[in-house]
């Protein structure tokens, strides 16, 4: 099955599911549905940042903070978040990711998803999947943050990038 025959759940505006939906026509009708973000950081703190391979569905040959995707049809937010990290990281065996909070994702321009925010410590040694992952690094936040201007970011993950600095610097 590709990508875009994926099936999701799809959701109001209260993260209510209302019906489901091939991922494919969820993007191309902006069908509300669910993501997990991930921040992973390796034992140095460091933080898991990659560039998207250019046949992403969404987002192709952008710079992600983030890994994570799509929550599939009937799974959990948290399933979601450590399928999608070990998938992405190239491991197995990593521990659950803890969960941080949740926000709407709106562009304004029909891209809409509910978005649960996640960080895990990944000690392993990752092998990210070359078909989502062009390059990768785990690199120490304030060069992250130097990046911010030159780099082209996933806008969602952009977003919550920002909404995490915001969750941590409330001393939550």
């Amino acid at each position: 099955m590709s990508a875009a025959d994926e099936i999701l759940d799809i959701v109001d505006e209260n993260d209510q599911v209302i019906g489901q939906s091939p991922r494919g026509e969820a993007y191309a009708l902006g069908l509300r549905h669910r993501c997990v973000f991930i921040q992973a950081r390796d034992a140095q703190g460091r933080i898991f940042v990659h560039r998207r391979t250019s046949t992403k569905l969404v987002f192709p040959s952008l710079y992600d903070m983030f890994v994570g995707g799509v929550v599939g049809a009937g799974e959990t937010y948290d399933e979601a978040a450590l399928r999608e990290a070990e998938e992405e990281l190239g491991v197995s065996g990593l521990p659950g990711p803890v969960p941080l909070f949740k926000f709407l994702y709106d562009n304004g321009a029909g891209q809409t998803w509910w978005s649960s925010v996640y960080e895990v410590r990944c000690e392993l040694p990752v092998a990210p999947q070359v078909e989502e992952v062009a390059w990768h690094a785990f690199l120490p936040e304030d060069e992250v943050e130097r990046h911010l201007a030159d780099w082209i970011w996933v806008p969602d993950g952009l977003a919550a990038y920002e909404r995490l600095k915001d969750y941590r610097s409330s001393g939550v």
